[in-house]
């Protein structure tokens, strides 16, 4: 029989619990789904609108890209380059320090990360059902979970 001290290592492995992850799970590759699809319609890979998305809401260098994507700053320089060769991105020196390279988006690119970000309505219109409470809610849940301040 498990001591105590080694029970409180064990994941909760409760059928709620199991459920959760299950629906999270589920979340998750809708959304990824979705995504790709409307990466297509923009002929972008899922990891070019991942990363025009990003940049959309602030230029930064491509250490930061590969930071905040959890990937190798290598594949975010072919990414970036090949969204660069499309109009989307300019490369740009950082005001703050101008041995800095940002990556930034073109006008076209700011317009293409909005038409991305309209065009996903799986997470969105569900989410709009939920009153204003419910979305707070869960939003605190789910920063609880990823170990963010509230």
């Amino acid at each position: 029989m498990p001591t105590s001290s080694s029970s409180a290592r064990t994941p909760r492995t409760d059928p709620l619990t199991l459920e959760v992850v299950e629906l999270i799970g589920t979340v998750v590759a809708r959304y990824y789904e979705e995504y790709e699809e409307a990466a297509a319609e923009h002929a972008l890979t899922g990891a070019q609108a991942r990363v025009l998305g990003l940049l959309s809401l602030e230029p930064m260098p491509m250490r930061h890209i590969a930071q905040k994507l959890k990937c190798e700053p290598s594949n975010i320089t072919g990414i970036v380059d090949r969204l660069e060769a499309r109009g989307l991105v300019e490369r740009r020196p950082d005001a703050a320090d101008r041995r800095v390279k940002l990556a930034a988006p073109t006008a076209e690119g700011v317009e293409v990360a909005r038409g991305l970000r309209e065009s996903l309505n799986f997470a969105r219109e569900p989410l709009a059902e939920l009153s204003r409470e419910e979305r707070l809610a869960l939003r605190g849940l789910l920063r609880r979970m990823l170990g963010e301040e509230i």
